[in-house]
């Protein structure tokens, strides 16, 4: 049989499986069919039952018992209750700070932390030896070149390969239509600078990046906090409320796989937010970080940006959370009404983008390696932000909830009443935990019953420790409150 219809075909059962495991049609603890009656019911090859449930079992989802086959893990994660919808948004205001974001800030970046409060992905899922083989093949006479300051707009193989993996664009997508970043950062603050002056008001989804929060603090802009759905992303209804009565200038969202929630907005809402935004000719401005690493189908999630036909949508993305983070390569699709005064922001600012790094992600992409890597990366993702939901869990107390995203790799975690995720925050960096409490993730200081999870580092014995500890600090915090 052709390996890559292999692949389909147990990929395609396991996640059959998967979903009659999260809808409780197979129940905690149930014996599963054994892989000879899944060979002779589906006419599936033995080796392929067998690989759908090595992919489970890897998940979580399942487990072997020796001389008695597969068994439904004993945690049911189709009993978690979606993190609640704070459905309330709020004037435009300034962006107050937490006090502790710098604090928090380090103990993400503390590399002896158990590491819950990163976002980023462990550089061992990464393709350390082929970037290394790639950087050794240099030349002298291509590194007299790299050593010259590069173009602002960023090396033209590079864009190139970018412009030949975006699809559905309106208009197509080419090279120069790419402007290469210092990571998703900065092609955001560009963008941000390109429309808005300080006291103008910006849209954004409530909760957010604390990232974002902290550069619309410096740059003096006023927010309008829109409420979003830890499932399906910004309530499109409410932002046209606040449009209606507020002076927005422009819009920050994250349609898929948004941090912290991990929500992924369908595409018909995805066309009900572009046709509203024509509507009121307002520019988006859309990060689309995320957007690589899904877990359903074989196809990434369409962008805002595939929706917008009045050149509205400015999308940034970079190669952080897939590939080097350490490189801050990223990039921004500006479109054309945009793309000049990108341009001359970027050669005023950082001028360039380093032309090393980019040279090596350029030839990783043109020797077609990174779409093999991805699919071994989404695998692996996956199966650690399960690992990591079913150990929450198991672990943390009664009424705790929250909800498994598509894709991604971060967990949003409501704490039951009585639980306050700054102090399971301050209590967790006295066991050497990281956590990202939520109260930093709006302007106005809400979620404190909340926390985020980072799934981006293999699940260890470490790791599950850690999320113990974590269950057990919060468990202790209910208790004196009850």
């Amino acid at each position: 049989m052709d390996e890559t219809k292999q692949t389909f075909l147990y990929k395609d059962l396991s996640g059959e499986i998967e979903a009659k495991i999260h809808n409780g049609t197979y129940h905690p603890g149930e014996r599963l069919p054994s892989i000879r009656e899944f060979h002779r019911q589906r006419n599936l090859s033995i080796s392929t039952v067998y690989q759908a449930y090595i992919a489970l079992e890897n998940t979580g989802l399942i487990e072997a018992r020796p001389k008695s086959g597969y068994y439904v893990s004993p945690v049911p994660l189709n009993r978690l209750q979606t993190p609640a919808f704070e459905k309330s948004s709020s004037p435009p205001r300034k962006v107050e700070l937490s006090l502790i974001i710098n604090a928090v800030i380090a103990a993400v970046n503390d590399p002896e932390m158990t590491p819950f409060g990163s976002s980023s992905v462990s550089s061992e899922l990464m393709p350390v030896k082929h970037l290394l083989r790639i950087a050794k093949t240099i030349s002298v006479k291509d590194m007299k070149t790299l050593i010259n300051y590069p173009l602002p707009q960023g090396n033209s193989e590079l864009r190139r390969q970018i412009a030949l993996r975006t699809f559905g664009i309106p208009d197509g997508v080419a090279a120069d239509d790419i402007v290469i970043t210092n990571g998703c950062m900065e092609a955001v603050t560009l963008c941000l600078q390109a429309v808005l002056k300080p006291g103008d008001t910006l849209a954004i989804e409530k909760p957010t990046h604390f990232g974002f929060l902290q550069y619309l603090n410096a740059m003096g802009i006023l927010v309008a906090e829109i409420p979003t759905d830890p499932q399906y992303g910004v309530d499109v209804d409410e932002l046209e409320n606040v449009l209606n009565r507020s002076p927005v200038k422009a819009c920050l969202f994250m349609p898929s796989f948004h941090n912290p929630l991990g929500s992924l907005m369908p595409d018909d809402r995805k066309e009900k937010l572009a046709g509203l935004i024509h509507r009121y000719d307002i520019p988006v401005i859309e990060d689309d970080i995320y957007g690589e690493i899904f877990y359903e189908g074989h196809q990434r999630p369409s962008s805002l940006k595939a929706f917008d036909r009045k050149d509205l949508v400015m999308t940034c993305s970079s190669f952080s959370k897939t590939l080097a983070a350490g490189s801050r390569i990223g990039w921004v699709i500006p479109g054309k009404r945009f793309r000049e005064k990108i341009l001359r922001l970027k050669a005023a600012t950082t001028v360039a983008t380093a032309s090393l790094e980019q040279y090596i992600i350029a030839h990783f992409l043109s020797e077609g390696a990174y779409e093999r890597h991805l699919r071994k990366l989404r695998t692996a993702v996956k199966n650690q932000l399960i690992r990591t939901a079913l150990a929450v869990q198991k672990y943390f107390p009664e009424h705790t909830r929250l909800s498994i995203p598509k894709g991604g790799a971060l967990l949003w975690v409501q704490l039951p009443s009585g639980a306050d995720g700054l102090q399971l925050y301050q209590k967790a960096l006295e066991h050497k935990i990281s956590i990202l409490p939520g109260v930093v993730c709006s302007a106005d200081g809400q979620f404190t019953r909340y926390i985020r999870m980072g799934c981006g580092h293999p699940f260890t014995e470490t790791i599950e420790k850690g999320i113990q500890t974590l269950g057990k600090l919060a468990g202790e915090a209910v208790n004196c409150r009850s």
